[in-house]
C-alpha cells in the first residue's frame, strides 16, 4: 500500500490546473518532496516543489528528467493535450499525431524511465489521468488516445505488480482549469478531483471514477452501444 506522507513523487504538467492542484494536495498530505515538471519550470509556483523542464515526447528530455530524480516513489503522469481534432475524417493528421505523442507515447516515456528508480526506492506507485473520454468516442483522436492510454494503463498494471509498483488510472469529466473555460458544461473541483486520485493511491484502487458522469458512462460499457450514443438509436 502507498503512503503519500514522506513519498517523493514526480508530476508531470504539474504547473497548472489539475496538475496544480495534485501538487498542493501532495504538500498537504506531508509528501517530502514533489517534483513539478513543465515545459517551462518558471510556471511552477508552488513554493515547495522542486520545477523541472520538461517535453514528454522528446527522449532526451525524459532521460534528463529521470537522472535529476533518483529518489521518486510515486509517478503521477497528468501531462496531456487536446487540440480539437475531433473529426477523425477531417482533423489535420500532424494534430492527431501531436495529440498520440503526448497523450499516449509521452506517459510511456516517461514511465519507462522513472520505473526502475522507483524499483531502487523499494516500490512505489504509478497515477495515470485518464478521462470519461477512454470510454466515449465523441472527441476524435483525443477519445482515442485516451482510450489507448486506459490500454497502457491496464497493461502497465500486470507488468509493474511483481515489481513492486502499483497502479491506478484516474477517470473524470470536465474539470475546472484553462483547458475547458470554453466550455459549459457541469466541471469539478481541481482540488476535489485531485484529492480522490490520492484517495485511491493510498487505497490501492484499481481505478479512481471521479464524477458522476464517468461513473455512469463506465457502467453502460456493458450495454448496448446505443445507451451510450443515443444517435445510433435513430
Amino acid at each position: 500500500m502507498t503512503t503519500i506522507k514522506d513519498s517523493v513523487v514526480l508530476v508531470t504538467g504539474g504547473s497548472r490546473g489539475l496538475g496544480k492542484a495534485l501538487v498542493e494536495e501532495l504538500y498537504e498530505r506531508g509528501a517530502a518532496k514533489v517534483y513539478a515538471t513543465a515545459r517551462d519550470p518558471r510556471a511552477v509556483t508552488h513554493p515547495d516543489a522542486v520545477p523541472l523542464a520538461l517535453e514528454v515526447t522528446d527522449p532526451a528530455s525524459v532521460a534528463a528528467v529521470a537522472a535529476r530524480t533518483p529518489d521518486v516513489t510515486v509517478l503521477i503522469n497528468n501531462a496531456g493535450i487536446s487540440l480539437g481534432a475531433h473529426s477523425l475524417l477531417d482533423a489535420p493528421l500532424d494534430d492527431v499525431r501531436r495529440e498520440f505523442e503526448t497523450n499516449f507515447y509521452g506517459p510511456l516515456l516517461v514511465t519507462r524511465a522513472l520505473v526502475s528508480v522507483i524499483e531502487r526506492n523499494g516500490g512505489g506507485h504509478l497515477l495515470n489521468v485518464h478521462s470519461v473520454l477512454s470510454w466515449l468516442g465523441i472527441a476524435g483522436s483525443y477519445s482515442a488516445t485516451k482510450a489507448a492510454l486506459w490500454s497502457q494503463t491496464n497493461s502497465l498494471r500486470l507488468e509493474l505488480r511483481p515489481r513492486g509498483i502499483e497502479v491506478t488510472g484516474l477517470h473524470v469529466g470536465y474539470i475546472d482549469t484553462d483547458m475547458t473555460s470554453g466550455i459549459d458544461a457541469p466541471k469539478s473541483d481541481a482540488r476535489d478531483v485531485a484529492a480522490l486520485a490520492l484517495d485511491g493511491v493510498e487505497a490501492g484502487a484499481h481505478e479512481v471514477l471521479a464524477d458522476d458522469l464517468t461513473r455512469s458512462v463506465k457502467a453502460g460499457l456493458s450495454g448496448d452501444l446505443a445507451a451510450l450514443y443515443p444517435q445510433l438509436a435513430l
